[in-house]
């Protein structure tokens, strides 16, 4: 365990009536506590679960790499701040980490390659073998296995897309794995019943306000999922 807690100080907000401080789970959630190495946050699209995790890793000075940034239509000047207004408390002294998200992935493979190019030895810190030169899931199956072995909190955003099912009860294993000794914490953002089953893993429900802890077995993915299989035609 790296951070125990995370506090949102939204009495401070500059707007109430401006995202992501318009969102009802962002005013009303003072804090978040982490006691175990791996906690997951649920809830449907939207509920701010992502937009929290984000803030999470910029509040924990994590730099998270935009790519070509584009301009907007309607420019929002607080889209990017949360992280202002959230601080994590530190057990044992800050320590470095990452933000995981697969829409800034493939950039990242890219300019790994660019670098290969130069110094081939590179590629052994990430398996051995381009990122480009493998399915979207085996490359990211090959970044979290080198990744996830160096101490440090990470947090990840959505990790199961592109992954099978089966690489997702792999990364399962290597979420395990790297927690033990305490050299990893996760925070994870997910809709996948398979990450959340992940053994003593502490979930937080974004679909409450305030947010709140929710059991495996209570949640939508894991009832979607069981009703799904147990009657598909109903759902046809």
């Amino acid at each position: 365990m790296h951070i125990s807690s995370v506090t949102i100080n939204s009495d401070k907000y500059p707007d109430k009536t401006v995202y992501p401080f318009s969102l009802s789970v962002l005013q009303e959630t003072k804090t978040i506590s982490f006691t175990s190495p791996v906690t997951f946050f649920v809830g449907e699209n939207g509920s701010g679960k992502s937009t929290l995790l984000e803030a999470i890793a910029r509040s924990c000075g994590i730099y998270i790499w935009q790519g070509d940034t584009r301009t907007r239509a309607n420019f929002n000047p607080y889209e990017k701040t949360l992280y202002r207004y959230v601080l994590p408390e530190w057990k044992n002294g800050k320590v470095p980490g990452s933000f995981f998200a697969v829409e800034i992935f493939k950039n990242f493979s890219q300019i790994l390659d660019e670098w290969a190019s130069m110094d081939p030895g590179i590629l052994e810190y990430f398996g051995g073998k381009s990122f480009m030169d493998q399915s979207h899931g085996q490359s990211l199956m090959s970044f979290f296995k080198s990744r996830f072995t160096i101490p440090g909190i990470y947090l990840l955003d959505e990790p199961e897309a592109a992954l099978s099912p089966k690489s997702q009860l792999e990364l399962l294993k290597v979420l395990a794995e790297a927690v033990k000794g305490g050299k990893a914490q996760f925070i994870i953002a997910s809709h996948s019943p398979i990450l959340l089953a992940c053994p003593g893993a502490e979930l937080f429900s974004f679909d409450s306000v305030p947010v709140k802890p929710i059991e495996y077995t209570d949640t939508v993915y894991y009832n979607v999922y069981k009703d799904f299989l147990n009657n598909p035609g109903n759902y046809i």
